[in-house]
């Protein structure tokens, strides 16, 4: 019935940036030693979609990587998930 109810008011059509913040949240939690800290706030706009992934501090170095690498590899993907979906997408990390 909550269902019904749901779908009625469009709640449960899934936008393009949540396959995109669903990668993300896949690898990021891959990486972390503390999966429970990690939150994704995904905010829709005209121009694209910005997912801002929170960590504990001490995992924040493990998501980002030796020089920017790892980081740069999620956004790559994400970018490239983002373009097959139909949607812009930036990846930022508030650790």
């Amino acid at each position: 019935m909550a269902d019904e109810v749901l779908e009625e008011e469009g709640t449960l059509e899934e936008m393009p940036s949540d396959k995109v913040a669903d990668l993300v949240e896949y690898i990021v939690c891959g990486l972390v030693d503390d999966e429970d800290a990690v939150s994704l706030d995904v905010t829709d706009g005209e121009e694209g979609s910005l997912i801002e992934v929170s960590c504990a501090q001490s995992d924040a170095g493990r998501i980002i990587g030796r020089r920017g690498r790892t980081i740069k590899a999620i956004r790559t993907l994400a970018r490239a998930l983002g373009q097959r979906v139909g949607t812009s997408v930036e990846v930022e990390i508030l650790g």
